[in-house]
């Protein structure tokens, strides 16, 4: 499911020499003071696509997203931290600290998206893919600015893609099925 979500996105353009954009790095609910295995997971997406897309030539920020959900520490901070402390990313990064939800992952990110030539979101196939609908209905005109993520490695993550895949396919079902709020 991970792989096919992910030629999916291989259809989208690839960032090209010269283009500004963004990777949104989704956060996903963090109980407590240190990053979960899942948040540290979207990090690495996200700072390989950062780094893939620079070694492009296409200069590449990296917004983390997602507020304190479950825990007390906002999932943006945590992610933040990560990818500057530990996987060395030297580039932008900015923190979007407001989100509850996927929805409002999309919604808040806007102000940097704008701004952007190209936006790729960073987390498993299926809920980056879950993100990309959510901006094609609340910004159709910003779909064209979509790229993929480097999201898909085969063995990554294991033990934990198949149940990523049943709740991704649940969720993508009830996004085709349920009507956006407003």
């Amino acid at each position: 499911m991970h792989c096919r979500a992910a030629r999916r996105a291989g259809q989208l353009p690839r960032p090209t020499e010269g283009s500004a954009g963004l990777v949104v790095v989704l956060g996903f609910g963090n109980r407590g003071r240190r990053i979960n295995v899942v948040n540290r997971w979207r990090a690495r997406i996200a700072v390989r696509t950062a780094r893939s897309a620079r070694a492009a030539g296409a200069p590449a920020r990296i917004l983390c997203s997602g507020g304190a959900v479950r825990g007390t520490v906002a999932e943006a901070v945590l992610l933040r931290d990560y990818i500057e402390r530990f996987l060395g990313w030297d580039g932008p990064v900015s923190i979007e600290l407001d989100s509850r939800s996927t929805w409002e992952n999309v919604r808040n990110a806007f102000p940097w998206i704008e701004s952007a030539e190209w936006v790729a979101f960073a987390s498993n196939g299926l809920h980056a893919e879950k993100s990309r609908v959510y901006l094609g209905r609340q910004r159709p005109e910003l779909v064209g600015r979509l790229a993929a993520a480097d999201d898909y490695r085969f063995g990554e993550m294991i033990l934990l893609k198949p149940v990523f895949a049943a709740v991704g396919l649940w969720k993508l079902r009830a996004v085709f099925h349920v009507k956006p709020p407003a």
